[in-house]
């Protein structure tokens, strides 16, 4: 049981630890940043539809392999072929990505990594989260408790 408990924990435990990985504008507020995600989200998705293809992975040959016990008694198992896995894949998933990204980019976002704050180690500007700050090498989030993150700069 106990076992099982840290394999649930461990992932967030580790996520928590993790860069962020978003698109960012100096100078918008989070409400907005949230939206304009969303609408690229809908016009990637609207442009670039998730499209499945199926998909078989080739079956493999096992050799036959000879089995001796301590008798020196020996058996051959025969050869086989052990047949490929059906799966799907969405082929439009990459350029789902990249129309998202174009359109973010169109709205005067780019791609950033943020490093989660130490605790503590941030200061609160004094004017809430109202507008994102200008990134420096110093910056960080935080996770509200609502699950919404807050980006600050470091002392």
């Amino acid at each position: 049981m106990k076992i099982r408990i840290c394999f649930l924990i461990l992932p967030l435990v580790v996520s928590a630890c993790l860069p962020l990985t978003t698109y960012y504008r100096a100078g918008v507020s989070p409400a907005r940043l949230q939206s304009d995600i969303t609408s690229c989200e809908v016009r990637a998705l609207r442009d670039a539809p998730v499209r499945l293809q199926t998909q078989v992975s080739p079956p493999v040959w096992v050799p036959p392999r000879q089995i001796c016990n301590t008798a020196n008694v020996c058996t051959t198992q025969p050869g086989y072929y052990r047949p490929g896995h059906v799966y799907q894949v969405d082929v439009n998933k990459a350029l789902r990505g990249r129309v998202e990204t174009q359109c973010m980019s169109d709205k005067g976002y780019a791609p950033a990594k943020i490093q989660p704050c130490k605790n503590g180690a941030a200061t609160v500007p004094a004017s809430g989260a109202a507008k994102l700050p200008t990134l420096t090498d110093r910056s960080c989030f935080l996770r509200n408790s609502d699950g919404t993150l807050r980006v600050l700069n470091q002392g």
